[in-house]
């Protein structure tokens, strides 16, 4: 299929990618439509079938582009050793990611029931190996006394649904700023696993 005249694939595939983000954001996926990722992009509908296959594909793309952005942001993470430090550190990383990006995280929640099994089944394992990430860190601390911790899992996915529920209500500008709510949001953290 010849590429639209005038258009650049370096510009005009991440412009479709916004586009997409921000419509599923603000309308939910099943309501968007292709003709409307096309107007907002200002490309005719049948270019946007040179950058993606349809939009199935276009959901998959944003949400797991979201979840190795995040996995290899924390991965490049140098950790401390104390399973306490590494908590704080986990904590306030995921609100730093998380803030900067609320309509990824929002459609990564809210969309995950429009994917297909097969697409649904990669990214669950994209959210385990995080998850894993978490529940490894309180495996430590439960395993050198430093965490108080009935069950690990349920407190893993606890955790990471009180951090990522930031993103809907924090706003830029209000009464706290990033670094205050990462505290404040550590000091509870702390509390839960008797730290």
């Amino acid at each position: 299929m010849a590429r639209t005249q005038g258009s650049h694939s370096e510009i005009t595939g991440p412009r479709i990618r916004e586009a997409a983000l921000h419509l599923f954001a603000k309308h939910g996926f099943a309501a968007v439509s292709m003709r409307q990722i096309a107007g907002e992009v200002g490309v005719q509908v049948g270019a946007l079938y040179n950058y993606i296959p349809d939009k199935q594909a276009l959901l998959f793309s944003l949400l797991e582009g979201h979840m190795l952005d995040l996995l290899d942001a924390w991965e490049a993470e140098d950790l401390p050793a104390d399973p306490e430090a590494r908590l704080e550190r986990f904590v306030r990383f995921h609100i730093a990611f998380h803030l900067d990006r609320p309509e990824a995280v929002f459609i990564s929640y809210m969309e995950l029931r429009n994917l297909t099994p097969e697409n649904f089944a990669l990214i669950e394992a994209l959210r385990r190996r995080y998850e894993d990430a978490l529940e490894h860190i309180l495996r430590d601390g439960l395993a050198g006394g430093v965490l108080a911790i009935t069950d690990t899992k349920l407190t893993t996915l606890a955790i990471i649904a009180m951090l990522t529920g930031v993103t809907t209500w924090y706003r830029a500008g209000g009464r706290l700023t990033p670094e205050e709510v990462q505290g404040l949001y550590w000091d509870m953290v702390r509390k839960t696993v008797a730290a």
